[in-house]
């Protein structure tokens, strides 16, 4: 089943169970997909997993982001709300890296690495990790590893 589909899934139960704030906020993701479909001219075929994962990873910056701004405006129940979306989207994204798995994967990147520039292991890191760990994260992971 894909994320999508789990989606509009979660969505028809949120409906029967007459959950409207967890319908709303499962219809903004599926519009959010709707709309990369078509920003991408695949509104017919759809998107894969991996173009979904990259949209739910833009929605939770934003979630983020909001968590932020609304706590220095001391707006408390904006800051619910948006953690509610946040735990909702991180339920459809795969599981991230520890700390330690990606300092691992930063270690042997640079055991192999000819060219010991930070860009260069940055890039390779990201390769590997991929989806599963943020770039923020993995950036102060390399620079610990390389200034140490």
């Amino acid at each position: 089943m894909t994320i999508e589909e789990q989606i509009k899934n979660q969505l028809k139960d949120a409906l029967k169970e007459k959950n409207a704030e967890l319908a709303t906020s499962l219809r903004q993701l599926l519009s959010a997909i709707k709309n990369e479909a078509i920003a991408l001219m695949k509104k017919d075929e759809g998107l894969s997993d991996e173009e979904i994962i990259g949209v739910l990873k833009r929605e939770k910056k934003k979630r983020e982001d909001s968590i932020l701004l609304y706590r220095e405006g001391g707006r408390g129940d904006l800051v619910e709300k948006e953690q509610k979306e946040l735990e909702l989207i991180n339920k459809f994204l795969p599981a991230e890296m520890s700390d330690e798995e990606i300092k691992t994967v930063v270690d042997k990147v640079i055991a192999e690495a000819d060219d010991k520039s930070f860009g260069k292991i940055m890039g390779q890191v990201m390769k590997e990790v991929g989806d599963r760990a943020d770039g923020s994260r993995v950036k102060k992971i390399v620079e610990e590893v390389i200034n140490s």
